[in-house]
């Protein structure tokens, strides 16, 4: 049984009871702390934190098998849960993003075959050791600064067989990763230029064959239908969740991102976990996600890097929504699994407090993933995913200095990371 003693911890962040499970309205800007801090760790969970003052921390310090960690000058905080990637994915796509300089936009890439199916192709080519492998660097990447769970989509591959050789592919990473990682089923991501003229012969073939290969070979937690102008209809992306339900695996549906589509109020209709990306979010919507269990997720990169509108968050935390925000981490339209940089997005972009930001990427994201009875916040029985910062002066810090990894150290599962 492996201990970690972390002791003069500069402040503790976000510390609750255990029993949150998300921050929604005026909540959001709570975020417990706990200066001069202690926190212990036994077995990978958390088993006490309190003041360097507490009687208690004299006991831990006389058990000789506990590691010691001193973190002076540092501050501990839950580590970030990204809950929309797609960062399987064969080859970056850097050659696009010149064109998106030149003025093309999102959709006229993707009708001249760009886009999603771009990545589709290459898809089809490449092994899945090779998958893997490049896959596999990228989480290394994440976790360096400060991700300790993530959710991974397919909807790269458009074909049974490369839709489930990416999910075989995530299966793998889940057995060797120290993350906690959720794989969702993204066949309906695009139209394969072959069915353009057919599409109900497509969407046949991803609740007809598709689906149930994945159910059969357990690969995927949840499905997620891309809902939005240019891609698939309401009535489309119904029969799909449907199918998906059928199958016990819940909705996370792309949503809102083009246009007034229709995404969010669908994914509300069929209880969807998470409705994602949002930037075309009115009085409509909000009052359909109002009494919904459905968690509003923005995405900060893809926005910015497409130049799009923002999602107003602000107004949706204002009203009383709950907002999460994740990195959306895919070559195409947010090549970032940064969840720092998101963070800061938050603040600068949408004018979240700090604290509200970092609700939004830790315990609002687990809810996005349900887990955030084990992960998301500091709690005792939870998960010891953590990460130590490096000296800085206050929580304001994080968001404020971008662009600069201000992770020191990071433990997952009650182990330090190397």
């Amino acid at each position: 049984m492996s201990k970690i003693l972390i002791k003069n911890i500069k402040e503790l962040v976000g510390i609750d009871d255990g029993k949150r499970l998300l921050a929604k309205g005026k909540e959001m800007g709570k975020l417990e702390t706990q200066k001069n801090a202690w926190l212990f760790i036994s077995d990978e969970k958390i088993a006490a934190f309190g003041t360097m003052n507490d009687k208690k921390y004299m006991d831990l310090t006389k058990d000789d098998s506990a590691e010691i960690i001193d973190a002076s000058g540092k501050m501990v905080f839950p580590s970030f849960v990204d809950s929309h990637t797609h960062l399987v994915y064969p080859a970056s796509r850097e050659i696009e993003y010149v064109d998106k300089i030149k003025g093309l936009s999102y959709e006229e890439i993707a009708k001249r075959g760009g886009g999603i199916l771009n990545s589709a192709r290459k898809m089809q080519e490449m092994p899945e050791d090779e998958l893997y492998e490049s896959a596999l660097k990228r989480l290394d990447e994440i976790i360096a600064h400060g991700t300790g769970a993530v959710e991974i989509k397919s909807g790269y591959g458009l074909s049974v067989e490369s839709e489930l050789k990416m999910l075989r592919v995530i299966r793998r990473l889940k057995e060797a990763s120290p993350l906690i990682i959720k794989a969702t089923f993204l066949g309906a991501h695009a139209l394969p230029l072959e069915y353009r003229q057919n599409r109900k012969a497509y969407i046949d073939l991803v609740v007809n064959e598709m689906l149930p290969r994945v159910a059969e070979e357990h690969l995927a937690d949840y499905i997620d239908v891309f809902c939005d102008k240019g891609f698939f209809t309401p009535q489309e992306t119904a029969r799909i969740l449907e199918a998906g339900l059928q199958y016990g695996l819940r909705g996370k549906i792309h949503a809102n991102e083009l246009d007034f589509s229709g995404g969010i109020q669908t994914g509300v209709n069929y209880n969807a976990l998470s409705v994602d990306h949002l930037e075309y979010t009115g009085e409509e919507e909000i009052e359909a996600l109002l009494p919904s269990d459905t968690m509003p997720t923005i995405l900060p990169g893809a926005a910015f890097f497409l130049n799009m509108r923002y999602a107003p968050a602000r107004k949706m935390i204002d009203a009383g929504l709950p907002v999460a925000m994740a990195s959306d981490f895919n070559p195409g339209s947010s090549p970032s699994g940064n969840m720092q940089l998101i963070l800061s997005m938050a603040s600068i972009l949408y004018r979240l407090t700090p604290q509200e930001a970092v609700n939004a990427t830790t315990i609002n994201t687990a809810y996005a993933m349900e887990i955030s009875d084990e992960t998301g916040s500091i709690a005792v029985g939870k998960r010891a995913n953590l990460f130590i910062t490096k000296e800085i002066p206050t929580i304001e810090f994080i968001p404020y200095y971008y662009g600069v990894n201000k992770v020191n150290e990071v433990i997952l599962n009650g182990k330090r990371i190397k």
